[in-house]
């Protein structure tokens, strides 16, 4: 365990924002599963409802910092191929 002042702090500085990015990491999963049941359902509908809001919570979590520019991009590429292959 630390003794130093700051050491203290930064291991709890460091729980908080793990259980903060742990959280968005989840809320991102959820979204992005919504969206592949609805295509695996070949529900257009659903999925075309289920996308813009997949994507603006992968956009959230990519400026906090939680995920690098370049992973958000390929989650929503991937998200919006799938959503665009049922046409």
């Amino acid at each position: 365990m630390a003794n130093i002042k700051s050491a203290k702090k930064r291991i709890l500085v460091t729980k908080v924002r793990t259980a903060r990015n742990k959280s968005i990491r989840s809320s991102v999963k959820t979204a992005m599963k919504k969206v592949e049941a609805a295509v695996a359902a070949n529900d257009k509908e659903a999925a075309k409802a289920a996308l813009p809001s997949a994507i603006s919570t992968i956009e959230k979590a990519c400026s906090k910092g939680v995920y690098h520019k370049n992973n958000s991009a390929r989650k929503v590429s991937h998200l919006t191929k799938l959503v665009n292959s049922m046409e």
